[in-house]
């Protein structure tokens, strides 16, 4: 929170090309401004389908942040078992799941007073948008 919306755009769209990179499944953006007591602007949230994919998306995430938007997390939880990473990037904050996972604690239903969009991957000239 308190970045430019052209910062915000740039770490979004870096945060979903690490995912495409990795094939990571099923992605949401989930927009929170409007709620109160926010913790993020944003959260993403993905799945893989197995703890390798996992820990391979929340690895391409952070290099992608850091080459497109020149950040790196300010906090990360989960790399432990893969299960359900954290990625805290401030502004955003990224959920890559394990499947079965994001099916049982059911994240964007808890937020569903929010806007939520389905993020898709987008390519033009050989770039990922």
């Amino acid at each position: 929170m308190g970045k430019k919306p052209d910062e915000t755009k740039i770490l979004l769209d870096s945060i979903a090309k690490g995912i495409f990179e990795k094939k990571g499944n099923d992605v949401i953006k989930i927009d929170l401004r409007k709620l109160e007591n926010r913790i993020a602007d944003y959260f993403v949230i993905c799945h893989g389908s197995s703890t390798t994919q996992v820990s391979a998306i929340c690895d391409s995430v952070e290099d992608a942040v850091r080459a497109g938007a020149g950040q790196k997390p300010r906090h990360v939880e989960g790399l432990d078992n893969c299960f359900w990473v954290l990625l805290d990037f401030g502004d955003a904050i990224v959920h890559i799941f394990l499947e079965e996972y994001r099916n049982f604690y059911s994240l964007e239903s808890l937020w569903a007073d929010a806007r939520t969009e389905k993020v898709q991957e987008k390519i033009e000239k050989g770039k990922l948008l």
